[in-house]
């Protein structure tokens, strides 16, 4: 509950702030933004499966996020597209968790609707 209620002050706050993100940094950004939903997504697995760890959490985020700008900016400055590496990980990782958080709720879900 306290993820969701985040997770709507966050999106109201960002819609709420006029940022503008130079096109130079966009792919710099877009990489974070789908590590950190990565990092969100496995922190709402971890929940799900009472595994969740602030620490771990917190590192992942943000250790993922620099680590696929970093492999953006590496891969800019070779003129080689690394940047996909990270992507195709990212967002299988995303789809993975998403498929798992989706399992439970339907188990979730079922198991209210069956008594």
């Amino acid at each position: 509950m306290i993820l969701l209620i985040g997770l709507i002050i966050g999106l109201i706050i960002g819609f709420m702030t006029p940022i503008h993100i130079p096109s130079q940094y966009s792919s710099y950004v877009a990489i974070a933004i789908l590590a950190a939903l990565d990092s969100v997504f496995g922190g709402i697995t971890a929940s799900s499966q009472k595994n969740f760890n602030i620490k771990i959490f917190i590192s992942g985020f943000f250790g993922n996020a620099l680590l696929a700008a970093f492999l953006t900016y590496i891969g800019k400055k070779l003129d080689v597209d690394i940047y996909l590496a990270a992507i195709i990980v990212f967002g299988t990782r995303l789809f993975q968790n998403f498929a798992t958080i989706r399992r439970f709720l339907l188990n979730k879900y079922l198991k209210n609707d069956n008594i």
